[in-house]
């Protein structure tokens, strides 16, 4: 599907969106000073950043392929590719269905390699190309057993043999109620069992071993042929300041003026590099794979005394990560995608700023109006979000704050939080610290709906636990604990 993109002045992306990821595709497109962009967004609801860019804006709440598929079968002549930023729909085979029907590329890989469908692959995958990356684990399947006695029998013996230090998770996205850790979750086994429970009746489980240490995450663009990579982030996926609470979608994450983050080294990146290379490679096959075309290896690391591991792999950009990143590159955007999808992907110039990109949230995501009710203002919430003041500052400080709303929808010209992340403002400077005093300063200039968000995000303090961490766990594998 290569595109001669030399005479190409004007072109049409369609945009599949859902949240400030979506937004941050949109916006990148949107400010190419090469290409004159009509945006064509199947988005998940009326996102009043989107419908303000786009040509044409249709609302698929569960962003089903086939409606995808009919809205893009309109502008079929007008759209030369299109982008998707969530899982749901790479999963579903939303690229193998747009390209067979309607012979428009897509950026994203094809349902073959959408690796975040299951956990339990990533982990035999992981087994055969990088085994020294893969915590220990087990896999418990219904099917494989005839009474919740048996299967209860053999998690014991698996939690007596991890001295219950484990990761309990479901096989595939959204089943259950997550992952949960000891420590972090539960803390007796009749807590883990009841978590166990929660995904088995629906669900294979995997439960792992429990890595000590400090995640990041690694993102990279892909042509088929090669992945150029982006430079590392970390995310904060607790709900509450100081990592406590329930795990979340991201309530926030920062990029270093380096690759890598504070607590990492010259070392830590380049072997995180050789494993995502040696995946790469293993999927990729001889020559080019043209189904990995997209962000085909977004992966969650965890930098520990034993070395560096991984958590997860996902096939997409992440949220919060990838909007993190975004802003930064310094290429024209429809060139990365037209470089990915005829295979000549270049290497990426990317801003050697910081960035820090703070969620505002509502009350009732991550359990936080149960936890603190008295911290939530019950006459603001579900009213109007106010973020007059937050374009303003956007105006001062130039491409120095991004602000891309998430759940947030537009009625009858007046802006409301939906049920998930709400809107991120990403602070852009030459240090973390002023990065994160642009995020902090937008994000307080948001009125309405309650809402509320970690204000320990890329903290001094907290990047300084981190380090001090990584510190003593570097000893402890060296044999100095």
């Amino acid at each position: 599907m290569y595109i001669n993109i030399g005479k190409m002045a004007e072109i049409g992306v369609l945009v599949v969106s859902y949240g400030s990821r979506g937004a941050s595709f949109v916006d990148a497109l949107y400010r190419s000073e090469k290409y004159k962009i009509d945006l064509y967004i199947a988005d998940k609801q009326r996102n009043p950043f989107n419908l303000e860019r786009a040509r044409e804006h249709k609302v698929i709440p569960d962003l089903n392929i086939k409606k995808i598929m009919d809205f893009a079968k309109q502008f079929k002549n007008r759209i030369d590719f299109g982008i998707v930023g969530p899982e749901g729909p790479i999963i579903d085979g939303i690229r193998d269905l747009i390209e067979d029907e309607l012979d428009i590329p897509m950026i994203c890989p094809t349902k073959e390699f959408a690796l975040e469908e299951s956990k339990l692959r990533q982990r035999l995958l992981m087994s055969e190309c990088c085994p020294e990356a893969n915590p220990e684990f087990r896999v418990f399947n219904k099917k494989d057993y005839s009474s919740k006695e048996e299967v209860r029998r053999d998690l014991f013996l698996w939690l007596d043999e991890m001295n219950n230090e484990v990761a309990v998770k479901p096989d595939r996205p959204g089943y259950g109620k997550g992952v949960g850790v000891w420590g972090d979750h539960f803390n007796t086994r009749k807590e883990l069992w009841s978590h166990f429970l929660s995904i088995y009746e629906n669900d294979s489980v995997i439960v792992e071993k429990k890595i000590d240490g400090e995640e990041s995450s690694f993102q990279c663009f892909c042509d088929g042929k090669s992945i150029k990579i982006l430079p590392d982030t970390r995310d904060y996926k607790r709900a509450f300041e100081n990592d406590k609470g329930p795990n979340t979608g991201g309530m926030g994450c920062y990029k270093n003026t380096r690759d890598y983050l504070p607590f990492m080294n010259d070392n830590d990146r380049d072997e995180e590099e050789r494993i995502v290379k040696r995946i790469f490679k293993y999927l990729r096959g001889n020559g080019r794979n043209d189904n990995l075309r997209g962000i085909p290896l977004y992966v969650a690391f965890i930098h520990s005394a034993e070395g560096v591991k991984i958590l997860e792999i996902n096939s997409r950009g992440g949220d919060p990560e990838i909007q993190t990143l975004i802003p930064l590159i310094k290429d024209d955007f429809a060139d990365i995608c037209f470089g990915m999808i005829d295979g000549n992907l270049k290497n990426l110039n990317i801003s050697n700023k910081a960035s820090v990109l703070i969620y505002k949230v509502p009350p009732t995501y991550g359990g936080f109006e149960d936890r603190f009710p008295e911290k939530v203002n019950k006459s603001e919430v579900g009213k109007e979000i106010d973020i007059s003041e937050v374009k303003r500052l956007e105006r001062i400080y130039d491409d120095n704050l991004k602000v891309y709303p998430g759940s947030m929808e537009i009625r009858d010209g007046k802006l409301y939080s939906l049920k998930s992340r709400t809107i991120c403002c990403i602070g852009i400077a030459d240090s973390i610290g002023e990065a994160r005093e642009i995020s902090l300063k937008a994000i307080n200039s948001i009125k309405g709906g309650s809402l509320w968000y970690r204000n320990d995000i890329a903290s001094k303090e907290h990047i300084s636990r981190s380090i001090e961490h990584m510190r003593i766990l570097r000893e402890y594998g060296n044999g100095k604990g």
